[in-house]
């Protein structure tokens, strides 16, 4: 079990309040880590309260990701309280649906701040926080980023060209800064889930004829849950996965296979 030991570190999780973010901060915590929850507001505890409750640390941070100016602040107010971040996870997304001849700018834009740069701030100013750390006797290495990519990262989807376009980003990003940082001790990885009974699903989940088609089409025969993502996450921030970096990580229920 040492192999996926996250004893006494500490991971920065944006989106942990519900769904895929929620199971894999509370995964690492099992695993031994403590966790800073990125919330737009302290108004939802349930996640805190379920880590507290392993026996582990849980603080709360407020990051309204869709301001760039309050990304950009997040990391040094983490760094000016004394916390030490080996493990970052980026889970946090929105979703907005239009045809794209009728696609908002506004729309597009909030997106892409949200699922795209806010990741590239974090990803930058974390990373540059491993790079001053020494190697951790846990993990074998400084660090591990762990971002959120999609099936869309390798796929265009229908009425959803922004985030198509910052899921492709984000996989290109993920393999950008894992070549240049995975001889320094930092591995950048993603995971890109497949089609997931989550509220960013809900609309498909809601059209009967899409569900049915989409669901037809899944070789495991049903659609993920979060759970199904804990042991993908921890694996990708535990010694187990040292040699592993830049990787889009499919937990899609075999559907890139077909």
């Amino acid at each position: 079990m040492s192999l996926f030991s996250l004893k006494d570190h500490t991971a920065l999780v944006t989106g942990g309040t519900r769904g895929i973010g929620q199971a894999v901060a509370l995964a690492l915590a099992e695993a031994g880590a403590d966790i800073l929850l990125v919330q737009r507001d302290t108004s939802n505890t349930k996640t805190k309260e379920q880590i507290e409750a392993l026996g582990r640390k849980a603080t709360i941070y407020t990051c309204e990701l869709s301001s760039p100016e309050s990304v950009a602040s997040l990391v040094p107010k983490v760094l000016a309280d004394g916390h030490e971040i080996r493990i970052l996870v980026t889970c946090a997304g929105i979703q907005r649906r239009h045809p794209a001849d009728v696609f908002p700018d506004s729309d597009f834009n909030e997106v892409m701040q949200v699922n795209l740069n806010s990741v590239f701030t974090m990803c930058r100013d974390i990373g540059a926080h491993m790079l001053t750390l020494e190697s951790s006797p846990v993990t074998g290495r400084k660090g591990s980023i762990i971002n959120f990519a999609s099936l869309l990262t390798f796929q265009g989807g229908l009425n959803v060209p922004a985030y198509a376009a910052s899921k492709g980003a984000v996989g290109q990003l993920t393999k950008s800064m894992a070549n240049q940082w995975s001889d320094k001790g930092i591995t950048v990885n993603a995971i890109a889930p497949g089609y997931i009974a989550t509220d960013m699903n809900e609309a498909l989940l809601k059209d009967e004829k899409r569900l049915q088609s989409i669901s037809e089409r899944i070789p495991a025969g049903r659609w993920g849950t979060p759970e199904d993502f804990k042991g993908t996450a921890v694996y990708l921030a535990s010694r187990a996965s040292g040699y592993v970096s830049g990787h889009v990580l499919t937990v899609d229920g075999g559907w890139m296979g077909r």
